[in-house]
Parts: structure tokens; sequence; C-alpha cells
């Protein structure tokens, strides 16, 4: 069974084999996180390599050149170089041709084929990549690479995030531990729609290449496919999981369950961070719909409801209007019955079986005051449910993206 999660620094070196860095190459214009804006990971050997990407049709440069990358080279990675304070998105052939050339300069330092780095970046839209800096800061990044680096990397992929992501477990399998470890980056610009934003996994298990993509995609559903910040999918998101053989145990069919328990609970601990710091939140908000006709009408409800902005906004000042839940549910496009609805919220039940119950407002206010909220609606159309993640809106998200750029 799945370990216990912990946030400790050097999640994603927690597995056997790896090495990371962060270091600072000056793309950042403010320094901020001691200037760290360039990181590096690398596997020791090469690594069977998974991977999803964002949905959205306007795909940053880093992204195109990984896709290439996995399958050229049958799935197998030896190395992810990631900046953070430019996306390199929408920036045209010079775009691609910069994310080439962190590819290649990568390859040369770490000694592999370029087809084995995979890239990615996260900031400004539009904004060309400083190439030159990049270059001026990999021999810097190689040469601090270590097993207990892995929280100068995590620090190093931050944008307007408050804190960084970080996560690691241990799973035994046939008496053997398996370490699974991660980063996170994402704040703002966030319901992924398959992917997240940034997110890195490592793990000392090895698998084939099938397996591995199957066991990716099954967390990322359940995980970071399960969190909106401000229903924003972006140009840059994706998910990397580098799998190294190291602890010379091979996952199969039969401890594929064990193995995935694992790597879904270190993506959902990251997945969570990038909630709690979502641009300006200040609680915490666990939106489950029951009663649906299908899982998927499930997920589509919580989503509608996660995205609110008026459910947001009353949660952020802690108003229990239900009404703005069961308007959301009635409009979100799936099978729902108002004779039959519900809206919990915590424990207090505000409106059942198409009556309200407004004598418990007051006990709900109390319990919207807390940090971490949960929030229910039940459709009155069938046993399917679906839970989904999210955050309040408040005046400083307004703040922090009303002047992003300038």
């Amino acid at each position: 069974m799945p370990g216990t999660v912990i946030t400790a620094p050097s999640g994603v070196t927690a597995a056997k084999g790896f090495r990371a860095a962060g270091v600072s190459c000056g793309i950042k214009a403010v320094k901020s996180n001691g200037g760290l804006d360039l990181a590096l990971l690398v596997s020791e050997t090469p690594a069977g390599a998974a991977a999803v990407f964002t949905t959205n049709l306007a795909q940053a440069a880093p992204i195109l050149v990984s896709l290439e990358h996995l399958k050229q080279s049958g799935g197998t990675a030896r190395a992810i170089v990631v900046n953070s304070g430019c996306a390199n998105a929408c920036t045209g052939d010079e775009g691609m041709q910069v994310a080439r050339d962190m590819a290649t300069e990568t390859a040369r330092l770490v000694n592999c084929p370029v087809e084995q780095v995979l890239v990615a970046s996260t900031g400004v839209i539009g904004v060309a990549l400083p190439i030159d800096k990049v270059r001026r800061g990999l021999p810097a990044a190689l040469a601090a690479l270590a097993a207990e680096q892995g929280w100068a990397a995590a620090r190093a992929i931050m944008t307007t995030d408050p804190f960084p992501k970080e996560a690691a477990t241990r799973v035994t399998i046939d008496g053997r531990d398996v370490a699974i470890g991660g980063m996170a980056k994402g704040s703002g610009m966030i319901e992924p729609i398959l992917a997240t934003m940034l997110g890195f996994v490592t793990t000392d298990a090895a698998m084939p290449q099938p397996l591995l993509d199957r066991a990716l995609r099954a967390a990322v559903d359940d995980t970071f496919n399960a969190i909106t910040v401000d229903g924003e999918c972006s140009t840059n998101d994706c998910v990397m999981l580098l799998a190294n053989g190291a602890s010379g145990v091979e996952i199969d069919d039969n401890t594929y369950p064990a193995f995935v328990g694992g790597l879904r609970d270190v993506c959902r601990e990251l997945a969570l961070g990038i909630v709690r710091g979502g641009e300006g939140a200040t609680k915490l908000i666990t939106v489950t719909v029951t009663g649906a006709a299908t899982r998927s009408d499930a997920r589509r409800a919580a989503k509608a409801i996660a995205n609110s902005p008026l459910v947001k906004t009353a949660i952020h000042g802690g108003d229990p209007n239900w009404g703005r839940l069961i308007a959301v549910a009635g409009r979100a496009g799936v099978a729902f019955q108002l004779s039959r609805a519900a809206v919990v919220i915590g424990s207090i039940v505000l409106f059942k079986d198409g009556r309200p119950h407004d004598e418990a407002a007051p006990d709900a206010a109390a319990y919207l005051q807390g940090k971490d909220i949960d929030v229910s609606v039940d459709l009155g159309a069938g046993q399917a449910s679906s839970t989904v993640w999210t955050c309040d809106l408040s005046a400083e998200y307004v703040r922090i993206n009303a002047d992003y750029r300038t």
C-alpha cells in the first residue's frame, strides 16, 4: 500500500538515481526566490518517460519540442530542463529554435542524445526567451546537480507561486521499497484539462512504457485534472514522469495497483499545493458532486461550481449563499432534478428535496470562516460522483493579474 506522503525538500530527487539543481541565469526581471529561474533534473541512467500536455491549441514551443523528443526516443529521457520567467509561447520559429537550443545544450552537457532531453517553460506569453542567458546558466546548473538539491529546482520553476510544491512517498512492492517524488508549480491560469501547469515526477521503479503512460494518465485524471483556480487552460501545461529502475523493482500488471496508488498520492499532494497557492487564495475548497447520472456529468458539474466567480466570491466572503450553488448545478448542462437536489456546506444542510433550510445559515457562515472548506451538491439524478478542488476568489487575484506584464 502507498506510504505516507511527505512534503519535505528534495521531493523530485527522493527516488534513487536522480539529481536536480536550481540556479539563476537572469531571465526574471525582478529578483525572487533568490533569483532562481533555471531548473535541471537528470537521471543517472536513461529513464522511461511519459507525459501529458495541455489541450490548448496555442501550444508553446517547449511543448512541441518535448512531444517530438518523446516520439523520437520511444519514451526515454535522461534530463528535463525548465526555465521560469518566460513561457516561450506564441514566439514563432524563433521560439521553436530556442526550445531546441535548450535541449541541444543540455544534451551536450549531460552527454546524452538530444531526443532524451525534455523542455518546459513558464512565465509571460509572447516574450522572447533569451537563449544566451540559458546557455550561460546551464553549466552552473550541471555543476550544482545533487540529490539534495530538489528544493532548489522546485523554487526555480516558480512564478507567482507563494511557496514551492514538493511531495514524496515510498511504496513496498514485493518486499522492496519504491520511491516516488515530485515537484510542481502553478498559481494562476489553472484549469489543466488533461494536463496541469508544470509537474515533474520521478520514480526508481521500472516499467514498460505503455504501463508508465497508463499510470500517469490514471493519476493525473483524479488529481491535476481535478483542480481549478480560475478556469484558464495554459499554453504550457504539462506533467512529466521519469522511471529509471534504480530500485531494481519492475512494475507489471500485478503490482501496478500498488504503484499507481502511490503515484496518485504524490500527484494529489502536488495538485492540492497548487490550489492552496492559487493567486490571492485564502481558502482551499473541496467541491463534491453526488447524485449524478454519470461520472462525466458529476465532473462537469463539479468543475462548473468550482469555476463560478459567484460561488468563489461568496465563499471568500463567508456568505452561505446556497442559491448560487443550485443555480450553477442547474445550468451545468447535465441531468438535474431540483426536487431531489441538495446543498451541504461542511456538514450543514442548506437545501434539500426542493426546500431551503435557511435556519442553518448562521452555522454555515461560521463554518465558512475556516481555511479548508467542503461543499457538496447532490444533483438528484443518479448515483455517480466526482470531487474537484479549487480556491476562493479575492481582490488580490485581480491585483496580481491586472498588472502581470507591467
